[in-house]
Formats: structure tokens, C-alpha cells, sequence
């Protein structure tokens, strides 16, 4: 199964995202904001297979996350999620085809779904 790390500055949907996608089998790091995230990423890139994190964070958001993701980890695909649809729109410009987006608040099953389409 996948290698996921998952950056939200929530608690709870940390725990919540954690749960759903360990229940399909996927190992899950977490880190609770971008800076955290992208020291993970970015110490081992080839260790991950998918990113997920919110756009909303203080520090480095989930946008700069991506793409700096995306510079240090070519092949890593990326979820973002987030509740303001002008995130959505910045997300969805990102430069990559190994991007989606989730709209929260989502169910466990709209999320592990998403994994599932990326990870194809």
C-alpha cells in the first residue's frame, strides 16, 4: 500500500483522514503544518508516494507545500483539501497531473476515494 504523509493544522482531521486511509491499508505520517510537512518530505522524498494537506495553514500553506513538493519529489502525487473555493481555484493551477482537490468537509469515503483515484 501507499506511503502518505498527511499535513493539517486540525487535530481532529488529522486523526479522522488518518483512520480512513490506514483502514485501506496505506501507511500515514502526520505533521501538523507545512513547514513540518516539507521538512518530512524533503528528507526523504523518495519515501512518499502521495501528499495530503490542507491549503489552510499557518506558515507555509498547502499550496507553497505543493509546490515545493513538487520540486523536491517530481513523482509524488498530491491531495489538497480545503472549505474556501478561492483556495480550490489556486490548487487546481498548480503545475501537475498527479493533483486533486477534496472539498471540506468531506466523508471518509469521498476521501479514501480520492486516494484511491490517485494512487490509480
Amino acid at each position: 500500500m501507499a506511503r502518505i504523509l498527511l499535513a493539517d493544522d486540525d487535530k481532529a482531521t488529522r486523526d479522522l483522514v488518518k483512520r480512513a486511509l490506514e483502514a485501506d491499508g496505506h501507511h500515514v505520517e502526520l505533521t501538523q503544518d507545512g513547514t513540518e510537512a516539507l521538512e518530512r518530505l524533503t528528507a526523504a522524498p523518495d519515501t512518499l508516494d502521495l501528499l495530503v494537506s490542507d491549503v489552510h495553514m499557518p506558515g507555509l500553506d498547502g499550496i507553497d507545500l505543493a509546490k515545493r513538493a513538487i520540486a523536491a519529489a517530481p513523482g509524488i502525487r498530491l491531495l489538497l483539501m480545503s472549505g474556501f473555493a478561492e483556495e480550490l481555484e489556486r490548487a487546481r493551477a498548480l503545475p501537475s497531473d498527479r493533483l486533486a482537490v477534496i472539498i471540506k468537509p468531506f466523508t471518509l469515503e469521498q476521501i479514501r476515494q480520492a486516494v484511491r483515484a490517485l494512487l490509480g
